[in-house]
Protein backbone atom coordinates (compact mmCIF):
# COMPACT_ATOMS: atom_id res chain seq x y z
CA UNK A 1 0.00 0.00 0.00
CA UNK A 2 1.41 3.31 -0.91
CA UNK A 3 2.29 5.99 1.65
CA UNK A 4 -0.18 9.04 2.15
CA UNK A 5 0.80 11.58 4.26
CA UNK A 6 -0.79 13.48 6.91
CA UNK A 7 -0.22 17.22 6.76
CA UNK A 8 -0.31 17.33 2.75
CA UNK A 9 -2.02 18.24 0.13
CA UNK A 10 -2.62 16.16 -2.77
CA UNK A 11 -4.32 16.35 -6.73
CA UNK A 12 -5.70 13.65 -8.68
CA UNK A 13 -2.27 13.54 -10.84
CA UNK A 14 -0.78 11.98 -8.09
CA UNK A 15 1.03 15.56 -6.92
CA UNK A 16 1.74 16.71 -3.05
CA UNK A 17 1.85 20.28 -1.73
CA UNK A 18 2.74 20.97 1.72
CA UNK A 19 2.00 24.03 3.31
CA UNK A 20 5.64 25.51 4.76
CA UNK A 21 4.33 28.91 5.19
CA UNK A 22 0.90 30.83 4.59
CA UNK A 23 2.46 32.06 0.65
CA UNK A 24 4.89 29.15 0.24
CA UNK A 25 4.41 25.13 -0.76
CA UNK A 26 6.81 22.57 -1.56
CA UNK A 27 5.55 20.21 -4.47
CA UNK A 28 6.23 16.42 -5.27
CA UNK A 29 5.17 13.45 -6.69
CA UNK A 30 3.18 11.13 -4.20
CA UNK A 31 4.14 7.54 -3.52
CA UNK A 32 1.73 6.07 -5.43
CA UNK A 33 3.26 8.20 -8.10
CA UNK A 34 6.81 6.64 -7.65
CA UNK A 35 5.49 3.44 -7.79
CA UNK A 36 3.51 3.42 -10.74
CA UNK A 37 6.69 4.76 -12.48
CA UNK A 38 9.08 2.64 -11.15
CA UNK A 39 12.86 3.28 -11.07
CA UNK A 40 12.98 7.53 -11.75
CA UNK A 41 15.91 7.82 -13.92
CA UNK A 42 14.91 11.86 -14.52
CA UNK A 43 13.58 14.31 -13.45
CA UNK A 44 12.72 17.76 -15.89
CA UNK A 45 11.68 21.09 -13.34
CA UNK A 46 11.29 24.20 -13.66
CA UNK A 47 14.11 26.62 -12.85
CA UNK A 48 14.10 29.76 -10.20
CA UNK A 49 11.93 32.41 -11.54
CA UNK A 50 9.45 30.20 -13.60
CA UNK A 51 6.38 30.55 -13.21
CA UNK A 52 3.48 27.27 -12.84
CA UNK A 53 -0.01 27.53 -13.61
CA UNK A 54 -2.54 25.41 -11.25
CA UNK A 55 -3.56 23.05 -14.05
CA UNK A 56 -0.88 23.35 -16.26
CA UNK A 57 1.66 20.53 -16.84
CA UNK A 58 5.05 22.01 -15.21
CA UNK A 59 7.62 18.88 -16.05
CA UNK A 60 8.22 15.27 -16.29
CA UNK A 61 9.29 12.65 -14.89
CA UNK A 62 11.29 9.65 -16.36
CA UNK A 63 11.86 6.35 -15.32
CA UNK A 64 12.76 3.02 -17.32
CA UNK A 65 8.88 1.95 -17.57
CA UNK A 66 7.75 5.45 -18.71
CA UNK A 67 7.44 9.37 -18.82
CA UNK A 68 5.13 11.20 -16.99
CA UNK A 69 4.39 14.93 -17.20
CA UNK A 70 3.53 16.86 -13.77
CA UNK A 71 0.62 18.88 -13.24
CA UNK A 72 0.83 22.24 -11.16
CA UNK A 73 -1.29 21.93 -8.27
CA UNK A 74 -1.43 25.58 -7.55
CA UNK A 75 -0.15 28.96 -9.03
CA UNK A 76 2.97 30.60 -8.15
CA UNK A 77 6.69 31.55 -9.02
CA UNK A 78 9.17 28.86 -8.61
CA UNK A 79 11.82 30.48 -5.57
CA UNK A 80 13.76 26.99 -5.15
CA UNK A 81 14.68 24.15 -7.19
CA UNK A 82 15.32 20.65 -5.67
CA UNK A 83 19.06 20.58 -6.89
CA UNK A 84 19.38 17.16 -5.48
CA UNK A 85 16.67 15.28 -7.81
CA UNK A 86 18.72 16.68 -10.89
CA UNK A 87 22.14 14.58 -9.83
CA UNK A 88 20.25 11.57 -8.11
CA UNK A 89 16.37 11.44 -9.53
CA UNK A 90 16.27 7.91 -7.71
CA UNK A 91 15.85 9.78 -4.41
CA UNK A 92 11.82 10.07 -5.33
CA UNK A 93 11.89 6.50 -5.53
CA UNK A 94 13.39 6.31 -1.67
CA UNK A 95 11.36 8.81 -0.28
CA UNK A 96 8.57 10.72 -2.44
CA UNK A 97 7.52 13.09 0.09
CA UNK A 98 11.17 13.87 1.09
CA UNK A 99 11.94 14.62 -2.75
CA UNK A 100 10.15 17.49 -3.46
CA UNK A 101 10.93 18.92 -6.81
CA UNK A 102 10.15 22.96 -6.17
CA UNK A 103 9.16 25.51 -3.67
CA UNK A 104 7.01 28.10 -5.32
CA UNK A 105 5.41 30.99 -4.06
CA UNK A 106 1.61 31.74 -4.18
CA UNK A 107 0.52 33.78 -6.11
CA UNK A 108 -3.77 32.83 -4.93
CA UNK A 109 -3.18 30.59 -1.14
CA UNK A 110 -7.30 29.87 -1.81
CA UNK A 111 -6.21 27.36 -4.49
CA UNK A 112 -5.31 24.70 -2.02
CA UNK A 113 -8.99 25.08 -0.91
CA UNK A 114 -9.34 22.44 -3.79
CA UNK A 115 -7.07 20.04 -3.36
CA UNK A 116 -7.33 16.66 -2.16
CA UNK A 117 -7.17 15.75 1.87
CA UNK A 118 -5.68 12.40 2.36
CA UNK A 119 -8.77 10.39 2.83
CA UNK A 120 -9.82 11.81 -0.50
CA UNK A 121 -6.35 11.13 -2.02
CA UNK A 122 -6.34 7.38 -0.56
CA UNK A 123 -10.15 6.89 -2.20
CA UNK A 124 -8.92 8.04 -5.24
CA UNK A 125 -6.02 5.82 -5.89
CA UNK A 126 -8.05 2.45 -3.86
Amino acid sequence: MSKILEGFLYQESHEWVKKVSDDEVLIGITDYAAEQLGSVVFVDIPEVGDSIEAGAEFGAVESVKAASDIYAPVTGEVIEMNEDLVGEPELVNEDAFEAWFIKVKLENPEELEKLLSPEEYKKSIE
